[in-house]
């Protein structure tokens, strides 16, 4: 009986340490919200609210202590917080010791609600958004009993109309691997849920112990910019909870991320109205130098995995993985082209393809047109040439110079001995007369009629070139008929002076 009384005692004293131990288990989990985790007082977290208090509460809380904590609301809700009556902090002015801080949003930048102490409760605070962001802070001096504060969820008035929204759909990723894209696309890709759907989905990033994940966004945009209680893109550092939030964004622009440890969360909201928010981000896992053998050193405290490098794709900070690459082969245009790019220049080869066709055949089916060019103008200026004398013709070219003579020549200055003198070189006359023998007058209209076929050649050499008009025609008749008179007084001159020599 003793021995049997003594192992149920043993057995009852194992027991009660076993629920010690999962009670302080439970206390750490519960405080898993609290920087550091499980040392600044209570944290409970329910659906539908929860409370937390300073350290020791209500026993005095300890000196030299920071606690924060972060309260998220469900989406199209907002917070209300209320602090217990039992309260008391350290008094001071502007409340620069001992105090309680509390901020509209997620981060300790985030606008602040108010600063409190002394031994009056804070009134009912009601946050914008879904986030609260809670501190205490205690300095080394007059300790007192503390906090103790509940909070829970209301309807954001913004949302009024809306109403709770429908239950989320599951929508979680796992990411391994020393590079990986990050991408909203997955979503639907992936049938974790259609585009009309309100999405709240996490991408878990699990890189290798002892190692870092920096995350560089390729392409971003918010469908409603600036309004984060519709769309945003979050970065945890450490574990998808609030508490560990590195940055949210929800306006025009997102910047890169380093996380500091191996474990990294990427969360998007975006409400029904707002699922053409877009986000693709590149995360690349790396180590602190020194650098291990199979690693690239970054130049930026990164040490990337080798094969990594030269591989097209920026996965330092600054490009030092892909400068100074040796290419084994020249870049081919084809290497460059997309599926969109292809399928433009196909269309566009089509079209022209069917309208060179198109022009073709128009050009073989089109009739051709025949230009003739009348030639009447030529005709008549043939026809109207002046006549031809041969050398035989002797005396039909005396009766047309007589002719033409007496009809242009009608008084002697027209065609006399002046004109005859300007135009005969005086050399050749003063040789004509002195040193040449009698001359009778057929000798004379044999030359004449020798000089009349050279000028006669050389208007139709000019007749033959150039095919004059009306006017050119005239004008060239008269020019003729100036040189047959020429001609005649030349030779009616030396009839008279063959005439005074016999």
């Amino acid at each position: 009986m003793v021995h049997g009384r003594s192992f149920l005692h043993v057995v009852a004293g194992l027991l009660m340490v076993g629920l010690s131990v999962a009670t302080k288990k439970e206390a750490v989990k519960n405080n898993s919200g609290v920087q550091p985790a499980g040392q600044c007082g209570t944290w409970v977290k329910k659906p539908e609210g929860g409370l937390f208090t300073s350290p020791n509460y209500p026993n005095k809380y300890p000196p030299e202590r920071e606690c924060i904590y972060v309260i998220e609301a469900p989406p199209r809700q907002c917070i209300d917080l209320f602090f217990d009556e039992k309260y008391s902090i350290e008094p001071s002015w502007e409340c620069k010791f001992d105090h309680i801080e509390v901020r509209d949003g997620p981060f300790g930048f985030s606008p602040i609600i108010g600063r409190y102490c002394g031994q009056q409760s804070p009134q009912y605070i009601r946050s914008s958004g879904r986030y609260l962001w809670i501190k205490f802070v205690a300095d080394g001096e007059l300790e007192a009993i503390g906090f103790s504060a509940n909070y829970n969820f209301t309807t954001d008035p913004d949302f009024q109309d809306m109403g709770i929204p429908k239950p989320l759909p599951a929508c979680e990723f796992e990411m391994t691997g020393p590079e990986g894209i990050i991408e909203s696309q997955q979503i639907i890709r992936d049938g974790k849920a259609s585009q009309t759907e309100a999405v709240d989905c996490k991408w878990f990033i699990r890189a290798s112990p002892r190692s870092k994940i920096y995350l560089r966004f390729l392409d971003y945009e918010m469908q409603n910019s600036n309004e984060c209680k519709r769309n945003f893109v979050a970065v945890y550092d450490g574990s998808g909870s609030v508490e560990d939030l590195k940055c949210k964004f929800c306006s025009t622009v997102a910047s890169d991320v380093t996380l500091r440890t191996a474990l990294g969360v990427v969360r998007m909201w975006a409400d029904e109205h707002s699922r053409r928010s877009r986000f693709r981000i590149l995360y690349t896992t790396f180590k602190e130098p020194p650098c291990e053998a199979d690693m690239f050193f970054c130049h930026s405290n990164m040490c990337i995995n080798n094969s990594l490098v030269c591989n097209g794709i920026q996965n330092c900070v600054y490009p030092w993985d892909e400068n100074h690459c040796k290419e084994k082969r020249k870049a081919n245009i084809l290497d460059n082209l997309n599926n969109t790019n292809g399928s433009i220049i196909g269309v566009t080869c089509c079209i022209v393809l069917v309208l060179l066709v198109v022009s073709v055949t128009v050009q073989i089916k089109q009739p051709r047109k025949k230009y003739v060019v009348q030639r009447d103008d030529f005709q008549e200026v043939f026809q109207e040439m002046p006549r031809r004398y041969d050398l035989g013709d002797i005396a039909e070219l005396t009766d047309d110079v007589e002719t033409t003579f007496q009809k242009n020549c009608v008084h002697e200055h027209h065609c006399g001995r002046a004109k005859t003198a300007a135009v005969m070189d005086p050399h050749h006359h003063h040789h004509h007369y002195h040193h040449h023998h009698h001359h009778d007058n057929r000798r004379s209209i044999v030359v004449m009629k020798h000089s009349y076929s050279q000028e006669e050649a050389e208007i139709e050499d000019e007749l033959d070139e150039e095919v004059p008009t009306t006017s050119h025609r005239l004008a060239r008749h008269d020019k003729a008929v100036q040189r047959f008179c020429l001609i005649g007084s030349l030779s009616k001159h030396e009839s008279e002076y063959n005439t005074t020599r016999v």
